[in-house]
């Protein structure tokens, strides 16, 4: 069963995340895929994850594809103009690839090519619409395609402690207006703050899955309440990495914990687990998933 069938059969979704390497070794990266496989439903990888230039998105879905995996297509509208974009997303349904995450992207002031240019042609609600039209046999200038059209599995993100968090739901009915199948959120820690979320987009039928990024310390606890829009980490959760002489153990409990209590909520869990990929499938034991 496809990541697609499955949401139409609303199973719940579990997902995990790879960000590809600054460099052409990919080894370690199919090796922590391993670790997960027919553990997780899909496996997103990132697109020059906070704007830092790394190999493409494209290149290690396609090797995912080689080896049996089902990725999502992370494609940010930061760097490529609308020509890239549709290239890039006919390039992917020629390689197998049938999942793609819609996003706007990091501003490029923020990674390790500060004096980069911005592209910017379109958002991810516009990103969206490409993509359906697309799946229509046209481009967006409404040029026919020839053969047969690519057909995708689309999804978008939201920010559910986004405050104002009306911004945030206007442009996520804007999403699902633009044909998003799916939703992944930002890192979730205040339980509280995600059940207000979900009462506010119980109309909405497009299954969410809840974002969980594992904690490596303290100092990356506060840093987020700090520099990160939307994210709140509770001083609980700052004090437990502080007093633990074992973080990743604690990390792992905290993210199980915290996946526990979200899943009668939403409709699937995506971790996010930011360099620490082996420990992913120590969450999922300790999550009961």
């Amino acid at each position: 069963m496809t990541f697609k069938e499955k949401i139409s059969a609303r199973k719940f979704l579990l997902t995990s995340e790879i960000g590809p390497p600054k460099g052409i070794e990919t080894k370690e990266l199919l090796e922590d895929a391993e670790l997960i496989r027919g553990k997780v439903d899909a496996i997103n990888v990132t697109d020059l994850q906070s704007s830092v230039m790394r190999l493409g998105s494209l290149a290690v879905c396609k090797m995912l594809v080689d080896k049996g995996f089902e990725p999502i297509f992370q494609m940010t509208c930061r760097d490529r103009n609308r020509l890239a974009l549709q290239s890039d997303l006919l390039s992917a349904a020629a390689f197998g690839i049938e999942n793609v995450l819609a996003l706007t992207g990091d501003h490029q002031s923020l990674g390790d090519h500060p004096d980069a240019k911005g592209v910017f042609d379109l958002d991810s609600v516009q990103l969206l619409e490409v993509i359906r039209k697309l799946e229509s046999g046209e481009d967006m200038a409404g040029n026919k395609l020839t053969g047969a059209a690519p057909k995708f599995c689309k999804g978008a993100v939201v920010n559910p402690g986004a405050d104002p968090l009306e911004p945030q739901l206007a442009k996520m009915e804007k999403k699902i207006a633009a044909g998003a199948e799916f939703f992944q959120t930002q890192a979730v820690y205040d339980i509280a703050q995600f059940e207000i979320f979900i009462k506010k987009v119980k109309h909405v039928k497009v299954p969410i899955m809840a974002g969980i990024v594992l904690l490596k310390s303290a100092g990356m606890a506060k840093y987020m309440n700090a520099n990160v829009a939307g994210v709140h980490v509770p001083d609980n959760f700052i004090k437990e990495m502080q007093d633990t002489k074992d973080k990743s153990a604690t990390s792992i409990d905290i993210a199980a914990r915290l996946i526990k209590e979200l899943k009668p909520m939403c409709q699937g869990i995506h971790i996010m687990p930011i360099g620490w990929d082996k420990k992913v499938p120590l969450v999922i034991e300790a999550a009961g998933l």
